[in-house]
């Protein structure tokens, strides 16, 4: 076994206050704060960047990170910084501007090219010194060494290796309050997944990912609900957050598999949020694996407090995690989310260059099962 995580973890509400000391403490003397458009626009990076001025460092602000972040965008930060002589970076926000911050500052140093790092165990060298903060609880991109860049028009890459693990994670529920339910459903559904494939790797799985999984899957499961109809709960907030960290170390260490798989052709084409993607296709995964995943299935089913009040079994785990998404309303089919069903076979088609994942799945999955599988997602 060789278990990998962040280095120091800091989780308490309003200690995004502490981010400019930590980073002092670094080293870091010139920052750049790697968010999205939509947290610029609402200034809620402002919390991060009065840390900074109180530590009297200083800063340059990246806004423009958007889903499904592109290798070009990257590239062009990575430009930014390196002509700023930026020593340290922040990412803020969700998984893609922690994924780009990982990147960046990875080859801010770096004399490899992007081309050079992505895949498994290819990054050379050390990064720059890097903090990261989410404001969604949901990828876990704070505790884990991947990176997902979109790489072409549709496709996705990813970058895994130790130095992609951040310095320090702060853990801050203030700065989720208020998230759309939506968003707050979508993401807390994509935590869900990362715990139960963790569970059921094929590769990896070992203690401490099991440990970490159940222990994700009960928190999340327990205050989802309450997050998505009062946003405005702390507690909730808290333990969301708290819950997706813990899924996120446990995928970091026994990887997730065809849920991922089947999710990502979706965001590459349509630009469907990841969360969305996995809650439209997991069930059906979920039903597919049964015959290999049975008996993991049914240990994880103590973990959902809607399948409590009868005996263990993966049915009833499954079921009850379909109605349990059903209750965050969010769209439940491929139909409802207008993704075209004549789209379906280039779909599977795609899915099955995701072969990083696919290997980690319970049951081996073909491009005719893969196929069958989004025809039972599309309704």
């Amino acid at each position: 076994m060789d278990f990998q995580t962040t280095r120091r973890i800091i989780a308490e509400p309003g200690c995004i206050v502490k981010l400019g000391s930590l980073a002092r403490e670094l080293g870091v003397r010139r920052a750049l704060l790697v968010t999205d458009r939509g947290i610029f626009a609402s200034s809620l990076h402002t919390r991060a960047t009065d840390a900074l001025k109180m530590a009297d460092i200083d800063f340059v602000v990246e806004p423009n990170v958007v889903a499904d972040p592109p290798e070009g965008m990257v590239l062009e930060a990575v430009t930014k910084a390196r002509a700023l002589r930026i020593d340290g970076v922040i990412g803020f926000g969700g998984g893609s501007s922690m994924d780009v911050a990982k990147v960046i500052a990875t080859l801010v140093p770096s004399q490899q090219t992007i081309d050079e790092i992505y895949g498994i165990g290819n990054v050379r060298g050390n990064r720059l010194p890097l903090i990261q903060v989410p404001t969604t609880a949901g990828t876990g991109s704070e505790v884990t060494q991947i990176a997902i860049i979109t790489t072409g028009e549709t496709t996705k890459s990813g970058i895994v290796s130790p130095q992609l693990l951040p310095d320090i994670a702060l853990i801050d529920a203030e700065l989720t309050l208020g998230l759309p339910p939506h968003v707050t459903a979508a993401t807390g559904i994509d935590a869900m997944v990362h715990a139960i494939e963790a569970y059921t790797s094929r590769h990896k799985k070992n203690h401490y990912s099991d440990l970490l999984a159940r222990e994700a899957l009960r928190l999340l499961s327990k205050n989802l609900l309450t997050a998505v109809h009062d946003g405005e709960n702390l507690a909730a907030r808290h333990e969301m957050l708290y819950g997706a960290m813990l899924a996120g170390q446990a995928f970091a260490n026994a990887p997730v598999a065809a849920v991922h798989a089947l999710a990502y052709p979706l965001g590459g084409h349509y630009h469907i949020s990841h969360g969305l993607s996995n809650a439209l296709m997991l069930p059906h995964v979920l039903r597919f694996n049964l015959p290999s995943a049975h008996s993991l299935y049914a240990e994880l089913c103590g973990c959902l407090p809607a399948a409590n009040g009868g005996p263990a079994s993966a049915e009833r785990f499954i079921d009850a995690l379909t109605g349990f998404i059903a209750q965050t309303r969010i769209p439940r089919t491929l139909q409802e989310a207008k993704i075209p069903r004549a789209d379906l076979p280039m779909l599977a088609k795609d899915a099955m260059l995701q072969q990083r994942l696919l290997v980690n799945n319970p049951r081996e999955i073909s491009e005719a099962d893969a196929l069958n599988l989004y025809e039972e997602a599309w309704g």
